[in-house]
């Protein structure tokens, strides 16, 4: 897609920022031990589950057709205590009154499955009309559970694979973890209905596994994996095997771009970039592109799933995170340009209350206020104004680079405050990472 066009469409969806991603931490409390966990998660956490009535009083702040015409105890005076001019465009746009099929909450931990209300968790969710998904390391993930979600109204999980063997379970710290995983996905795979994900860290251990791990997720009928890099944040921190060199960066890019031009272009990819081109002069379309541009990106709705359905010899489509500008790279190895999505179309509930957006981003610098002491919608609609308006990021490295317009200085999980404790955001002084100049840009 040309550049300016997208910066365009960009800027729409920043101007409208229709929530269509609600992550909730819903514990801290994990199973595993992963070398890159990056919430520093342990089976007993500092923090208490989060009851799911304060998580559904939240949840119920968003304006809801749906929930307030159904449930016994209307939700609307909560959802009409937020006042949208008339006149404004969000408002008036089709998908802003009508955005329960738009919107997905994505359950995330620590390991969701250790709550023992999870099934619950899912049907409250999907009472209210929303679809629900899950991030899992998929060790409790048995034929039994996935029935459970599955009639809980699960419409979409995504599951981590780390390497092969031995690798894996490095990785997570558990010598039975490769094998609980592979199980998960091959449980999932075989649910039609279901959006399955994979996604893999690539490591300085198993970015030589890439071709091993891709050929192992076709066999299970994967169809959709998406592949990262670690920032130094949390237990990767400190650790040398967590990150690649530019050398290997390079290297994962072309693997990736290889992948894509050799594969059969699979739905979701082509749907994405129409939506997104259209989007960029189209207002009233551009929310429904946010959804379809975050769906690469995260654990999506359950429209891939049926076009995976109905194209099941399709290839499996590989793509690497939002994670940051790629130059030469952008749409070689993902279905759209870089575009963060955190603040715009996604936001999230943490384990302490707090409201963020993504949650691998700086909690104590970008948490906009708190569950038991905000309205969730009001903090929405009026506050993120750090990730709407990125000219603060105009600093350090970013300050004079000619790509700034195209990156904004790349994923906001990739600034964090210094090891003194300063958290504001006058303190950031430069992003953990440019994989723009990672990846020979200049």
């Amino acid at each position: 897609m040309n550049p300016f066009l997208f910066r365009q469409f960009r800027r729409l969806e920043t101007k409208v920022h229709e929530l269509n991603y609600l992550f909730w931490e819903c514990t801290q409390r994990c199973n595993l031990s992963c070398r890159h966990c990056g919430s520093d998660c342990f089976t007993s956490a500092k923090d208490q589950d989060m009851p799911l009535e304060d998580f559904l009083k939240a949840l119920d702040t968003i304006p809801n057709p749906f929930w307030q015409n159904t449930s016994p105890k209307s939700t609307a005076s909560r959802a009409s205590s937020v006042k949208l001019d008339e006149s404004d465009s969000r408002t008036n746009s089709p998908s802003r009154k009508d955005n329960i099929d738009r919107l997905i909450v994505v359950l995330t931990g620590g390991e969701p499955l250790l709550r023992p209300d999870i099934e619950q968790v899912g049907k409250e969710i999907a009472k209210r009309g929303y679809y629900w998904s899950m991030v899992s390391n998929g060790f409790f993930y048995t034929e039994q559970m996935h029935r459970k979600l599955m009639a809980a109204g699960l419409k979409a999980i995504t599951f981590s694979l780390d390497g092969i063997g031995e690798n894996h379970n490095w990785m997570r710290g558990n010598p039975n973890s490769y094998e609980h995983t592979i199980k998960a996905i091959e449980i999932a795979a075989k649910e039609r209905t279901l959006d399955l994900d994979v996604v893999s860290c690539i490591n300085r251990r198993s970015i030589s596994q890439m071709e091993e791990i891709y050929q192992k997720l076709k066999s299970l009928g994967v169809r959709k994996w998406r592949l990262f890099t670690i920032i130094p944040i949390g237990r990767a921190k400190d650790d040398p095997q967590m990150h690649l060199t530019n050398e290997e960066m390079v290297r994962l890019m072309d693997f990736i771009a290889e992948k894509r031009q050799s594969s059969k272009p699979h739905p979701t990819t082509t749907s994405n970039t129409a939506a997104a081109n259209t989007a960029a002069s189209d207002i009233t379309t551009s929310n429904t592109a946010a959804a379809n541009t975050a769906a690469s990106d995260i654990t999506t709705s359950n429209t891939a799933a049926a076009n995976i359905a109905a194209h099941p010899e399709q290839e499996m489509e590989v793509s690497f995170s939002c994670e940051g500008y790629l130059g030469k790279y952008e749409e070689k190895v993902r279905p759209v340009r870089h575009f963060c999505h955190a603040g715009i179309n996604i936001a999230s509930v943490l384990i302490d209350g707090r409201i963020c957006a993504c949650p691998n981003i700086d909690r104590d610098v970008f948490s906009q206020g708190n569950i038991y002491t905000d309205n969730l919608f009001e903090v929405w609609e009026n506050k993120f104004q750090a990730f709407r308006n990125r000219d603060w990021a105009r600093k350090g490295i970013c300050a004079g680079c000619k790509q700034f317009k195209n990156c904004l200085g790349g994923g906001m999980h990739n600034w964090h405050s210094r090891p003194d404790g300063s958290i504001s955001l006058s303190d950031l002084d430069n992003p953990l990472s440019c994989h723009y100049h990672r990846t020979g840009g200049c």
